[in-house]
C-alpha cells in the first residue's frame, strides 16, 4: 500500500492542481447565505493569491483579505484589481489584539494550522459579528482514523490532475505560491480545541487532506 501510495504522490507532483480552490464552491455556499441573512462584509485571513477573495467579492459588498507574504500580497492585489469592493492587506491575523473590526463572514483557508490554534480560534470568535458565521477549510495531521480519507483522496487527486493536466505540467499553478507549512495537530485534537473555544461549532472530516469548521456567532439580538 505505501508503495502505491508513493507512486500516486509522485504522479500527482507531475499533474498538481489546488485543493484550496477545490474548496471554493463550500465557502461560497455559506457567503450566499450569510448574504441572504443580510450579511455585507468578508475577512480572508491568509487570502494567497486571492482567488477565493475575487468570488466573495462577487457576494459580498465589502471584502478584505489579510496575507503576511509580501509576493503573494501582490498577487492577490493583481487578481482583484478592478474590484473597489475588494481590498489586500499585507499584514498577519493579530492574534494579540486582533482586529476591532467585525465581519458577517470570516474565513481561513489552509491558513489555520499555520497559527496557535487556542489563540487563533479566539481572534476569530472575536472577529465574526453576531449572527455572522466563520469558515475554516483546515488541515490536521494524518492518523491512522484518517487512511480512509487518504486513500481516496490520493486516488481522486490523481484522476483530477489527470483530467486537468493530461500531458503533466513543470511546475504548480500560480495560486498554489503561497507558503506553505505541515500541520501539527490531529482532528480529534482540534476539535477539542475549538469545542471548548467555540460552542456549538460544527466539524468534519473531508476530502483531499482537508476538514470543515462552522460556527455561527450567537445573535445578541
Amino acid at each position: 500500500m505505501s508503495g502505491l501510495l508513493s507512486l500516486l504522490d509522485r504522479f500527482n507532483a507531475d499533474h498538481p492542481w489546488s485543493h484550496n480552490d477545490a474548496y471554493a464552491p463550500v465557502v461560497l455556499r455559506h457567503a450566499r447565505q450569510v448574504r441572504r441573512a443580510g450579511g455585507t462584509t468578508a475577512l480572508d485571513v491568509g487570502c494567497g493569491t486571492g482567488n477565493l477573495l475575487l468570488r466573495l467579492a462577487g457576494i459580498m459588498s465589502e471584502v478584505t483579505g489579510l496575507e503576511p507574504d509580501a509576493a503573494t500580497a501582490a498577487r492577490a492585489r493583481d487578481t482583484v484589481a478592478g474590484h473597489r469592493n475588494a481590498d489586500v492587506r499585507e499584514e498577519a491575523f493579530d492574534l494579540a489584539d486582533h482586529d476591532q473590526r467585525r465581519y458577517d463572514l470570516v474565513t481561513f483557508v489552509a491558513v489555520l494550522h499555520h497559527l496557535p490554534l487556542t489563540a487563533a480560534l479566539r481572534a476569530a470568535r472575536s472577529s465574526v459579528r453576531p449572527g455572522g458565521r466563520l469558515v475554516v477549510i483546515g488541515l490536521a495531521r494524518e492518523t491512522a482514523a484518517d487512511l480512509p480519507w487518504t486513500v481516496l483522496s490520493v486516488v481522486l487527486t490523481a484522476l483530477v490532475g489527470l483530467i486537468l493536466h493530461p500531458r503533466g505540467v513543470s511546475g504548480p499553478p500560480e495560486s498554489m505560491a503561497a507558503p506553505t507549512a505541515e500541520p501539527l495537530l490531529t482532528f480529534e485534537q482540534i476539535k477539542a480545541v475549538a469545542c471548548d473555544v467555540l460552542p456549538g461549532v460544527r466539524m468534519r472530516r473531508s476530502l483531499f487532506w482537508r476538514h470543515l469548521l462552522v460556527w455561527t456567532a450567537p445573535d445578541d439580538r
